[in-house]
């Protein structure tokens, strides 16, 4: 630490345009001898992840052979785009297994992130970078936001949820690195608010209005700081010139939002709040993840539909029993019946945002052929935890060089992080491993 005989008060921030932004903490906000230490052309591609806790009834989920694909009941209401379908049988997440409980946390905690969750009440988390995590690292620097992290139920990430595992392992599937979960939204309102500001729908006059409000700030700032760095230390000019950084970096995005200011839109108001019914509530959320993609605010989303231990019911398709519970269903035929249905609802909610993105032009093309979302489940049979066989669905573009219309049986045991390397090489990311990852599936690519 550079000492000087110069010092600011740890409150300084700067003014500009009716608003304030706070500066960095600096070594000249420090007293002397303080013990204190400051340690294009190219197709744009877009991935998602979806969640449903919980499991699958297998005997009907499961594909009979190796092949073509074979339309059951609870794929029925996607079937119109099953030629952008890929099912996935056999692969297995060997980091969510386990005899000492907790498997609820670990399944749902492993399915994104190859690793095991460290069983932990307090704050050393630790699990592995998601998927997403890692595409959006790669795409971020030509949207405005890297992601977007949508739920339908809480998102607390304090507290114990389960025999001794944090909230966070229960309420997120996104962890921005092995030690830091991303908090998930599930109110429509807050994801509006943060795509499109405090405006009060996506109508171009009232985000242009919101941007430059945005600019007028930034540029003020930007003139205060090059006089406010005279006689500071190296130390704090360098902290400066990374804050400085930063403040580019919204610039970029706000540059972004103008360019992509004359994109057409639905004209859709801010929403009030949470929708009273799970289904206007799940498709309201992609509705909005829809908006993010046609605006380009960013190309990758985590949806956490269906949380593990829900004890949701869903009288209105006519299974009122508590979702946990009636996952052990103990192979009783009218409980397997209702999870059956429970599953066919859920992904009736998938076709919801499938059916946008084959339907909205983009290019010379439609928004699908370059978009790639995995669905699925931590666990396979819920009555029994089992961690192996899970049921995966790809919904991809023709874009991506993945063969639709079919069903892949993988070898035994063959971790689900395999299928996970696979889609980030399709997306023509160059990693040589993922999680618990042994290899690729190459068979993914229809080869």
């Amino acid at each position: 630490m550079m000492i000087t005989k110069k010092h600011l008060p740890r409150r300084t921030i700067l003014r500009g345009a009716g608003a304030t932004l706070a500066l960095p903490l600096l070594d000249a906000m420090v007293p002397a001898f303080s013990p204190l230490r400051l340690s294009a052309a190219a197709p744009v591609r877009r991935f998602g992840a979806v969640y449903v806790g919980m499991g699958f009834n297998m005997p009907i989920w499961s594909q009979p052979q190796d092949g073509a694909l074979q339309v059951n009941s609870i794929l029925s209401p996607i079937e119109a785009h099953k030629d952008r379908l890929l099912v996935v049988s056999n692969c297995d997440s060997k980091e969510g297994d386990g005899i000492d409980g907790g498997q609820h946390p670990r399944m749902q905690t492993s399915w994104l992130t190859g690793a095991r969750a460290f069983r932990t009440e307090g704050v050393n988390l630790r699990a592995g970078t998601s998927l997403d995590q890692i595409v959006a690292r790669h795409f971020e620097k030509d949207t405005q936001l890297a992601s977007m992290e949508l739920a339908i139920e809480s998102t607390d990430l304090l507290g114990t949820c389960s025999l001794g595992y944090s909230c966070a392992y229960n309420n997120t599937i996104a962890w921005r690195n092995p030690t830091t979960p991303l908090p998930m939204e599930n109110n429509p309102r807050a994801v509006f608010e943060r795509l499109f500001g405090a405006s009060d729908s996506t109508d171009a006059k009232s985000r242009l209005s919101e941007i430059r409000t945005d600019k007028s700030v930034l540029d003020s700032v930007t003139q205060k700081v090059n006089g406010f760095k005279t006689g500071l230390g190296t130390g704090d000019r360098n902290k400066l010139g990374e804050y400085m950084d930063a403040v580019r970096d919204v610039e970029r995005r706000v540059q972004k939002a103008e360019e992509q200011i004359a994109r057409e839109l639905p004209v859709v108001d801010r929403p009030v709040g949470i929708p009273a019914t799970f289904e206007e509530h799940v498709k309201l959320m992609f509705d909005l993840q829809m908006l993010a993609f046609q605006t380009d605010l960013t190309r990758v989303f985590t949806f956490l539909m269906v949380r593990e231990a829900s004890v949701r019911s869903y009288p209105e398709i006519g299974v009122p029993d508590s979702h946990h519970p009636l996952s052990h269903h103990q192979n009783n035929p009218e409980k397997l019946a209702r999870q059956a249905k429970l599953n066919t609802f859920q992904m009736k909610m998938l076709n919801h945002f499938v059916d946008k993105l084959a339907k909205t032009p983009e290019g010379d093309g439609m928004m699908l052929d370059h978009t790639m979302l995995v669905y699925g489940s931590g666990m396979s049979d819920s009555n029994l935890h089992l961690h192996k066989n899970l049921p995966t669905v790809i919904v991809h573009g023709k874009g991506l060089g993945v063969t639709g219309n079919r069903h892949i049986k993988a070898t035994e045991g063959t971790p689900l992080a395999n299928l996970h390397l696979s889609m980030l090489h399709r997306l023509n990311l160059p990693v040589e491993k993922f999680g618990d990852s042994n290899g690729e599936l190459k068979l993914i690519a229809g080869i």
